[in-house]
């Protein structure tokens, strides 16, 4: 029997407490892998290199806070700037109230809203015939294939906020670098239906000529509604999103605190059955002895051991966190928080040394004690 055949059958001789642990630390790490994946997206990932010029104003009090119009023409005059459109949340109901049919729905201007959004493909006739028809709509390829969508099909948004239903025709279909689980309509539709939407956005976005102008031009577009009644905080796409995230509380607080707690938990546990599994076999110990182990190998083979149930653990977290992300970001509702978050190839090498490192040390102190055991206590051993 080879001594990597050896190990293996030691690790799993008693399959009760094995499986058992194997699937406490799996479930540990799905956990750890979660929340780590949760705050690449939210905190590490920058989105493409075109998001990086894009800006968005917002009232400085609330996003439910609308601007003026008028500061949409004022914008474009800051140096720096290249396009501005004002983009709406319209929150209206499609079908019923499900959450497996809401999706965003923004009013802009589609004369200007594609020279911001540089990194998102529609083909030139579909935007065309978006820009001919004051009724029309674009939808993401996603969105669009999630409910069947067509080109020239006819939907309707029930108004929520709004004292008005959207009767659209989906002109286009466009592909962004993330899916945006979004839909683009005219802002015009709304503001001749509703009389106080006229001359009012809610947010502004802009598009600066180059990454490195980004903070100039908000400092420049804050600075000159300052003093204005209705004062503006601009940001980058990118801060914007985590402000909206942070708005439902301390999300990074929260994530290291379960990142924290989870590793605790798993070392806890493998320790614990690592320190049960050794003391049973202190006569074994003090065979392997007298049949000319050393104590580096008996060391060696523990630890072994040990490794090789939590990184077994670990590998059963990571596929299913894989699937678990993977129907998150599908779920009703979960659109705008985790559309196109997948787990990445670093999360997953982490994930496996936090798992391969919880095996080290739980198994590195019960197998140095067992490890330096006298032959003759060990055999004289009665547990």
């Amino acid at each position: 029997m080879t001594l990597t055949r050896f190990v293996t059958k030691s690790a799993f001789r008693n399959k009760r407490r094995s499986i058992l642990t194997v699937l406490s630390i799996a479930f540990s790490l799905l956990l750890l892998t979660l929340m780590m994946t949760i705050w690449h997206a939210f905190y590490i990932d920058k989105g493409s290199a075109e998001s990086a010029q894009r800006l968005i104003t917002r009232h400085r009090v609330s996003l439910t806070q609308a601007m003026p119009a008028f500061y949409r023409q004022k914008i474009r005059a800051v140096p720096g700037v290249v396009a501005v459109a004002p983009v709406n949340w319209f929150g209206g109901i499609y079908k019923d109230a499900k959450p497996e049919n809401f999706f965003a729905q923004f009013g802009t201007d589609p004369e200007e809203i594609m020279n911001i959004f540089t990194d998102f493909k529609l083909p030139a006739d579909q935007l065309l015939a978006w820009q001919r028809d004051q009724a029309g709509a674009i939808v993401d390829t996603q969105l669009a294939g999630k409910f069947g969508w067509k080109l020239g099909d006819r939907i309707v948004l029930k108004g929520a906020i709004y004292p008005v239903d959207l009767e659209l025709t989906i002109r286009g279909m466009y592909t962004a670098p993330q899916p945006t689980n979004s839909l683009y309509f005219n802002e015009k539709y709304v503001e001749e239906a509703v009389s106080w939407a006229k001359g009012t956005a809610g947010t502004f976005y802009i598009l600066t000529d180059t990454p490195e102008n980004v903070s100039k031009v908000a400092a420049a577009v804050d600075n000159m509604f300052r003093n204005s009644p209705e004062p503006t905080k601009t940001e980058s796409e990118k801060a914007f999103q985590l402000s909206f995230i942070n708005s439902i509380g301390n999300v990074k607080a929260f994530i290291l605190s379960i990142c924290f707690a989870v590793v605790f938990a798993t070392l806890l546990v493998s320790a614990t059955t690592m320190a049960m599994s050794i003391r049973e076999r202190t006569r074994e110990v003090a065979v392997l002895k007298t049949l000319g182990f050393t104590r580096q190998s008996i060391l060696k083979l523990y630890i072994g051991e040990g490794v090789l149930v939590a990184l077994t653990g670990g590998a059963l977290g990571c596929l299913l966190a894989l699937g678990l992300v993977s129907a998150m970001s599908h779920a009703p509702g979960m659109g705008l928080f985790l559309a196109g978050v997948k787990v990445t190839f670093p999360t997953l090498l982490l994930a496996i040394f936090v798992a391969g490192m919880v095996g080290l040390l739980s198994a590195i102190i019960p197998a140095y004690h067992s490890a330096k055991l006298d032959i003759v206590e060990g055999l004289r051993y009665i547990g």
